[in-house]
């Protein structure tokens, strides 16, 4: 396999810095056939994070979100990547700087490497394998950082006095609300785009419930780093959550991200 989780966070890294290039100016905001934002940012990275993937991997079946968008889906086996290059487009519209770049490597199934970097925060989260992710601070555009530089993400133990559930900033649902009355919860935060899974990574937080729409590429890269830390994302009803689902437009099931939390009956 040509592609590693150095090279993929180097493809982030550099797709945060023409991210942010763009940030920084009065761009222009258009919208998609659905309704939802997309700036010259989205399209200029993920035209980046393509030429880059494709030139370490050319054979590899890239599923990325403006791509899919314009109809471009490629046919694929049981691995191929799975690109949003920059989640939270209305974060980033905002300027909250609560927005990532992710790419994902789908094997049978599941994500089993990713890297999701926040460039306006930078925070960089790197899933090398199924079993261990790290997480560092660079700058975008920086240099990957030394082996020393590397913490490694695990989630926390639940603590007793409640588990903090981390929400969505854009997109909280009645659905998500009634879930979390089910559960002992001391704190509620918002985040927006993939840092709730990361934040989960990190021991930031215990619980993520997901209960509106999300896209395959809106969580690949998420789950790899959270799974590697020692979450779960499951479906609501506990079976694995799992990608390429082409006969659901690659459109997600509404799922939970379980840190060190023990499901109650809901």
């Amino acid at each position: 396999m040509s592609l590693t989780a150095d090279l993929l966070a180097r493809i982030a890294l550099d797709a945060g810095a023409l991210i942010m290039e763009i940030y920084a100016t009065d761009f222009e905001v258009e919208r998609k056939d659905d309704s939802s934002p997309v700036t010259q940012a989205d399209e200029q990275a993920e035209a980046l994070i393509l030429k880059a993937l494709s030139a370490a991997e050319p054979d590899l079946p890239i599923i990325a979100e403006e791509a899919a968008a314009a109809g471009n889906i490629p046919d694929h086996g049981s691995r191929f990547a799975l690109v949003d290059p920059l989640d939270g487009t209305r974060e980033f519209v905002n300027k909250n700087g609560q927005f990532t770049v992710n790419i994902g490597i789908i094997e049978n199934q599941k994500p089993v490497m990713g890297v999701v970097y926040a460039p306006a925060l930078n925070r960089l989260f790197v899933a090398e394998s199924t079993t261990f992710a790290w997480q560092a601070e660079i700058e975008p555009g920086g240099d990957l950082p030394s082996l020393s530089q590397r913490q490694r993400l695990t989630i926390r133990k639940a603590p007793e006095a409640g588990l903090t559930a981390i929400a969505s900033r854009s997109h909280r649902s009645d659905e998500t609300n009634a879930f979390l009355e089910t559960q002992n919860i001391a704190e509620i935060i918002a985040a927006g785009s993939s840092l709730k899974f990361c934040l989960i990574a990190a021991g930031e937080a215990d619980l993520y419930p997901r209960h509106g729409r999300t896209m395959e590429w809106d969580t690949a890269a998420g789950q790899a780093v959270a799974e590697a830390a020692g979450a779960r994302v499951t479906n609501l009803d506990g079976s694995p959550f799992t990608y390429g689902k082409k006969q659901r437009g690659y459109d997600n099931p509404h799922f939970i991200v379980w840190g060190d939390a023990v499901p109650n009956s809901h």
